[in-house]
């Protein structure tokens, strides 16, 4: 049987191992990683292919280094074209965000940087960068990879409530579009979300403990399948610390 362990540790900002699978995890790795990247997009949007291209460069250029996730929203479809990897839940956690920096509006391409709005994403400025205080250490385990357990060891004694969320991502995924903004293009994403949930943890002797169900659908597409995780405070939207791995890796070049 083989089990999956992904670890994140020791500092804010900071992830350790991202998306490698890993096969000898090393929890005490130097602390070389960087936020949590989320960015709200849709296919139906004309002004996203830049930022799907921004997702390929963030990529590249932060290798091993920064969880990128792809959020596409459900409120462009109206327009003539329904993003297949839409989901009102995404939408949902998008009008979260700007609830809680107090914004009236949502708009897409939306880039957000360790639960921060970023609005300098194709400059490149104040993007993800090391360092910020210890946090603790994640670990994700699972022996079919759908059924995890989580520990999250705070650097500090916990306080209050925690919530893990979690997210399967697809990549390698092409989409012709058909009609709407972008009608007769040809798109290509990494790192879209297609399964999504978030939910409470408990306390047990100073560890936040807890498991979750994640299946993949069976419609997912591409040829690649990751799973990327953090915790949060309870209500919260800032990430204390996140891991994660490939489930598919990507196929050698």
């Amino acid at each position: 049987m083989k089990t999956y362990l992904f670890s994140g540790g020791f500092i804010f900002f900071a992830t350790i191992a991202l998306f490698g699978f890993l096969k000898k995890p090393n929890k005490t790795a130097p602390p070389t990683g960087f936020a949590l990247v989320e960015l709200f997009t849709s296919e139906g949007c004309s002004s996203c292919p830049p930022a799907d291209e921004a997702v390929a460069a963030l990529d590249r250029q932060y290798k091993g280094k920064v969880y990128i996730l792809g959020y596409h929203v459900d409120y462009w479809n109206y327009l003539g074209w329904k993003d297949a990897w839409s989901d009102a839940d995404f939408s949902g956690r998008q009008r979260a965000f700007a609830q809680l920096w107090h914004s009236e509006n949502v708009y897409t391409p939306e880039f957000v940087l360790a639960g921060r709005e970023w609005h300098n994403w194709f400059t490149g400025k104040n993007g993800p960068k090391a360092g910020g205080a210890k946090a603790g250490v994640l670990t994700l385990t699972s022996t079919d990879t759908n059924h995890w357990q989580v520990c999250f060891a705070p650097e500090n004694p916990p306080a209050g409530h925690y919530q893990v969320h979690a997210a399967l991502l697809a990549g390698g995924i092409i989409s012709d579009v058909l009609a709407g903004e972008n009608q007769g293009r040809r798109l290509t994403h990494d790192f879209v979300a297609i399964n999504f949930l978030a939910i409470g943890l408990k306390v047990e002797e100073n560890i936040v403990r807890g498991k979750f169900l994640l299946d993949a659908p069976r419609s997912a597409a591409g040829n690649t399948l990751a799973l990327t995780a953090w915790v949060t405070r309870a209500g919260e939207l800032e990430p204390l610390q996140a891991t994660g791995g490939w489930l598919i890796p990507p196929p050698p070049n």
